[in-house]
């Protein structure tokens, strides 16, 4: 592919405030909009099902707008509009983006590339009993939304590769887009028939693929900012060429970032105004877009980040789930953290020098507060001179 030469050269800095202001963490946050406007500015909330402060899809508005109702949350994403309302229509879907994700429900018609791939398909990791995919559909429009339990059985086991035929079936009519997931309960999945779920305007898979592409790649770069090829593929899990053969129609335009060493596209509307406003101070969800992939996370904060939930305990460097802490647009520590009681544990907090203690107390405080804790405690801190000038910072705080 053959790219325009870039007309903006971008220091190193300046693509770091884009960034950050592009994912909602420069500026004053739209409180008005809330959730949902934090889910359609980033285009996809990923999903995990690790636990621990909050769930991954709670803690990406949290570190946005701060301490949001986790009620709130849940029903931002998947309440439909009130009855009386133009239109009683849902606000988002879960289907694979960059990984198991939230996503506006406007963008349903945008995945029908997906959906066409996942169709055809040849293999399968699971055998599919005779019969029960079309049970499955005969079951939910016979009697409504329900869990995969409901529907006669999530798993044999609590093994993935031990799906039981039901499970097997409704996760492939969830991919084939004849099932959509509405919503999350007490994290099971809740199946519907897509054509009772997903508005009539919006049910359709007439868009081919370049549109599909083109629009996703287009929100990808919107979402970040300015980025590499690879970064706008990642985003919603492309292939890079994919993003080749679209992104020179997508509307955003090349740019040079001092330091990259790859060719970059930024949205236009990002290069117009430069970024301006207060940062936020906050714990992020090692799930959060601002970092989920590694690679773009060093080349624009240096800093080197692994989620170690799936690595063996004695080869932990940073503990089981460390959520890196944002301040003044920079990535200045990490906490790992536990709950017990009323009680918020940093059982581990790591410290990019003194002038990060401040902000590492004001991200444990407010975190403490949005899951109802009364009280902190640091266990370890990996530079053992500033354990005791952080826990004055929070007795000061708390007192």
């Amino acid at each position: 592919m053959t790219t325009p030469r870039p007309d903006t050269t971008l220091t190193a800095d300046e693509a770091r405030r884009i960034a950050l202001r592009a994912q909602g963490f420069l500026g004053t946050p739209d409180s008005k909009a809330g959730v949902r406007g934090v889910l359609r500015h980033l285009g996809a909330v990923q999903l995990d099902t690790i636990s621990v402060l909050a769930r991954s899809h709670e803690l990406i508005p949290y570190a946005r707008l701060g301490a949001v109702g986790r009620r709130t949350v849940e029903n931002a994403y998947w309440e439909p509009g009130a009855a009386g309302t133009p239109a009683v229509r849902p606000h988002a879907f879960e289907y694979w983006s960059h990984a198991a994700c939230i996503l506006p429900i406007e963008e349903w018609p945008h995945f029908a590339f997906r959906r066409r791939a996942y169709r055809a398909r040849p293999h399968w990791n699971h055998t599919l009993p005779d019969g029960t995919y079309d049970q499955v559909v005969k079951q939910l429009r016979a009697e409504g939304p329900l869990t995969a339990t409901e529907l006669g059985g999530a798993k044999k086991t609590s093994e993935w590769w031990d799906w039981s035929g039901t499970k097997v079936a409704v996760e492939r009519a969830l991919m084939y887009g004849e099932v959509v997931c509405v919503e999350r309960r007490g994290w099971k999945r809740v199946y519907d028939l897509a054509e009772r779920a997903v508005p009539a305007d919006l049910l359709h898979d007439e868009l081919d693929d370049t549109e599909c592409l083109r629009r996703l790649v287009r929100l990808a770069g919107q979402s970040l900012g300015v980025g590499t090829r690879a970064d706008i593929a990642d985003y919603h899990r492309l292939k890079g060429e994919q993003v080749d053969t679209v992104i020179a129609d997508s509307g955003l335009v090349p740019v040079t970032v001092e330091g990259w060493g790859k060719p970059a596209w930024a949205d236009p509307a990002a290069l117009e105004t430069p970024p301006r406003g207060r940062h936020r101070t906050t714990l992020l969800s090692p799930f959060d877009s601002l970092i989920w992939e590694r690679a773009r996370t060093e080349r624009i904060f240096g800093f080197t980040h692994r989620l170690e939930a799936y690595v063996p305990k004695p080869k932990r460097i940073h503990g089981y789930f460390a959520m890196p802490v944002l301040a003044g647009g920079r990535l200045v520590g990490r906490v790992d953290p536990a709950r017990e009681g009323r009680t918020l544990i940093a059982r581990q907090v790591t410290l990019d020098g003194p002038k990060a203690v401040p902000a590492v107390a004001q991200a444990l405080l407010e975190a403490a507060t949005w899951v109802d804790c009364t009280d902190v405690r640091v266990e370890r801190v990996d530079a053992p001179e500033l354990r005791e000038p952080l826990a004055r910072e929070l007795t000061r705080a708390l007192g």
